[in-house]
């Protein structure tokens, strides 16, 4: 029964056991990310701050509505909640807790969700909170116990759980020690379950202190890497929101792997995707009489009995040199396994060896796994600093998963880098390049062009000096997958007309002449020839004949009047060429406007006729 079950799989499944998708999580073996935003509604959340700025619950209300629409695009199977603190009216499930308001359930976003959140920013917004939700007593205590809850009550697996408190009190209690007592206790409940506490706290009058409250509830970092606790406010939304997204979501390895350094000598890494193709998602298969999900089910058939065939009665086959070689799916197994997964040091080239023209895809990004093995992040970190020293790569033999082809990997050393909120821009770790084999290599013959002049090649220069810019490719969106996501939004959300996007890949032509002024005319000068004229017609290429001079041109067919009487007669007309029926029109003073054949037959016929 088991094989049978293990033959009924979908069509995108794995028939062969072969190398899957590199990119894909499986959220049935590593559960969703859960986040829920719990938001302080007190009346110092809706004060605006000074020349106009947004008040910070409009701030929080923007980041929270920009992470629903990414999550709706990028990971639409995690789970959201938004939860208001100290409120007037309460709402939530069996109304166990005072002053709390639980605004959305633990659940996927979806475009109902998108709407709300929207009608809670600006003006309007917080007209519309403070009539739904009012501002009370704040008990942050029992907002954490809310919390708690709606994890509980969730019956799907969750792989993170994180849980961002959004404030601009330092003090959310003013010093009532009984309620500081219980909201420390009930955050350290929640660390215990595996939730992960973040405070996002925003600006006030005279500074906000995290040590007074608030550094006893947040959870510490995770890892050296994680983005521990911010001791400067957010003022401004993009500093929020590059926070938010720096905690939202938790980073996944594709696999986790040893990284053999020696005999006897291993080091657990993970190993992450940083860059990845950002492809339109593929659009699902509807039943057509009630909008259901059509899944896909293949079976292979007998061509002779019609039987249905199991696993076991298929086998693999490969012609060579004409014959047939069949194989068993043991056998293919057997030949396609090289190495157990893992990464294996072969040693160490200086960095000016590996060159541009290496690349073969988007690098791996290594780190390692102090849980896997104790130690490891020890000595990852000794050979990191000591690659990076040295300016050296390390060049190891990469296995993914078992049957999969092993590749050469040069490894990167990267440091830490910080800015100046010490928010982490660069992870310490090694970027792992792939490298090409001797059978990917190939030798190009380029063909002898004339070369340029010393004066071209200086205004050239010019030029390029002129037009330079710094590029950063998070600077730039791709146009088609934006606009693809606005019309689906538009759609979903019930707007009249898709919210407009800025094609950033567009070359500003007008500030390009602004910068260039007159070298791109002189660079013209020195390069064409007086006379050329780019926007004028190329003169029509001439036959071989022609250029040899081996072909005379043909003179003209003379026709009489009987002749062409003849054809009109015969209705032959149709069967004579184009240029023969325009000779004629000139032979016989026949004036046409067009040159289609049908008209020139046409003017033809109409001169017999006078």
């Amino acid at each position: 029964m088991a094989e049978w079950n293990a033959y009924y799989q979908n069509e995108d499944e794995d028939v062969d056991g072969e190398e899957g998708d590199e990119f894909e999580v499986d959220y049935k073996s590593t559960g969703r990310d859960s986040l829920v935003f719990l938001v302080d509604a007190s009346k110092e959340m809706f004060i605006s701050g000074e020349d106009g700025e947004p008040s910070p619950f409009d701030l929080t209300m923007q980041c929270v509505h920009s992470v629903y629409t990414s999550k709706i695009i990028s990971s639409d199977k995690d789970l959201v909640a938004l939860v208001f603190y100290g409120t007037e009216q309460s709402k939530n499930p069996r109304n166990t807790f005072k002053h709390v308001y639980v605004y959305h359930d633990l659940d996927s976003p979806g475009a109902r969700r998108v709407k709300d959140v929207d009608g809670l920013r600006g003006e309007n917004g917080a007209q519309v909170a403070d009539e739904t939700m009012g501002s009370g007593k704040t008990n942050l205590g029992e907002a954490l116990w809310c919390c708690s809850n709606l994890y509980s009550d969730v019956k799907l697996r969750l792989s993170h759980k994180r849980l961002m408190i959004f404030t601009c009190r330092d003090t959310p209690h003013r010093g009532d020690s009984e309620r500081d007592r219980l909201a420390r206790t009930k955050a350290g409940d929640l660390k215990e379950t595996g939730v992960v506490i973040d405070l996002m706290h925003l600006m006030k009058p005279g500074g906000f202190d995290v040590s007074l409250f608030f550094c006893d509830v947040v959870s510490p970092p995770e890892d050296e890497a994680e983005l521990g606790l911010q001791m400067e406010p957010c003022g401004k939304l993009e500093d929020l929101r590059k926070r938010v997204r720096a905690k939202e979501m938790k980073k996944r390895s594709t696999a986790r792997l040893n990284l053999c350094l020696g005999e006897g000598m291993n080091v657990a890494v993970g190993v992450y995707i940083t860059v990845r193709q950002t492809k339109k998602p593929n659009a699902d298969k509807l039943y057509r009489d009630n909008n259901e999900p059509v899944h896909t089910k293949t079976r292979l058939y007998h061509t002779q009995t019609g039987s249905l065939l199991l696993p076991s009665d298929t086998k693999r086959a490969q012609v060579y040199a004409g014959r047939q070689i069949v194989m068993e799916k043991d056998e293919v197994d057997v030949i396609k396994k090289f190495s157990d997964p893992g990464l294996e040091l072969i040693g160490f080239k200086p960095m000016e060896r590996l060159k541009l023209h290496h690349h073969l895809r988007s690098a791996l990004f290594i780190y390692p796994e102090e849980e896997a093995v104790t130690g490891s992040a020890c000595v990852f970190t000794a050979l990191l600093c000591r690659c990076s020293e040295r300016n050296v790569f390390a060049l190891c033999k990469y296995t993914r998963i078992r049957n999969s082809p092993p590749r050469f990997l040069a490894l990167v050393p990267q440091r830490e880098e910080l800015d100046e909120g010490q928010v982490q821009i660069e992870a310490p770790g090694f970027h792992g390049i792939f490298l090409p084999y001797a059978d990917d290599i190939r030798n190009l013959n380029a063909p002898q062009l004339p070369t340029a002049s010393d004066a071209q090649v200086e205004k050239m220069k010019e030029i390029v000096h002129k037009l330079r810019f710094k590029y950063r490719s998070g600077a730039f969106e791709n146009p088609v997958l934006q606009q693809h996501y606005r019309n689906l939004e538009a759609l979903a959300l019930d707007l009249m007309v898709p919210e407009h996007i800025e094609d950033h890949t567009m070359p500003t032509v007008k500030m390009m002449d602004k910068c260039l002024g007159s070298l791109a005319q002189e660079f013209k000068d020195l390069v064409y020839p007086a006379d050329y004229n780019p926007e004028g017609k190329t003169a029509p290429k001439r036959k071989p004949a022609e250029e040899a001079g081996g072909a005379e041109k043909k003179p003209k067919v003379e026709m009489s009047e009987d002749e062409l009487r003849a054809h009109v007669q015969k209705g032959t007309l149709g069967k004579l060429t184009v240029p023969v029926l325009k000779d004629a029109c000139k032979q016989f003073g026949v004036k046409v406007t067009g040159t289609k054949k049908q008209e020139l037959i046409d003017a033809l016929k109409a001169q017999l006729a006078k």
